[in-house]
């Protein structure tokens, strides 16, 4: 056998490889086709109708979903509070968020003008380096 030829680890025989142009997948995945967060999005914004009282309305299903955990952690249920007291931490922590980027930078600018000028006094006065 030759080197072309040769068949082991990473070298599989050449009838078996696939030919110039031809996909290892030709029919690829079907149009149309969702994944699971699409499937999982659209079934939560579809419509059901409640009453609430004594009147009907038309609601998503998550709208409904969070009333549900509301009310059973309103009245008691501990793992119904911990679940919304989680998601309630969640949420506002992301909107914390922007606050807390605008100390960390304070703090990060800071940190540099220590370093320039340390390095200033270390290898001379570069005053062209400092940002």
């Amino acid at each position: 056998m030759t080197d072309d030829e040769s068949v082991g680890y990473r070298k599989p025989p050449r009838h078996t490889q696939f030919q110039k142009g031809q996909s290892g997948n030709p029919n690829g995945r079907p149009k149309g086709s969702k994944n699971l967060a699409t499937l999982i999005s659209s079934v939560l914004k579809e419509r059901v109708t409640i009453t609430e009282n004594g009147k009907r309305r038309t609601i998503t299903k998550l709208e409904a979903m969070t009333k549900q955990l509301a009310n059973k952690g309103a009245s008691g249920d501990p793992k119904a509070t911990q679940l919304l007291l989680g998601m309630v931490q969640l949420f506002e922590d992301r909107t914390e968020a922007p606050a807390q980027t605008e100390i960390s930078s304070e703090a990060d600018q800071q940190i540099m003008q220590l370093f320039f000028a340390k390095a200033r006094r270390m290898g001379g006065s570069d005053e062209g380096n400092e940002p």
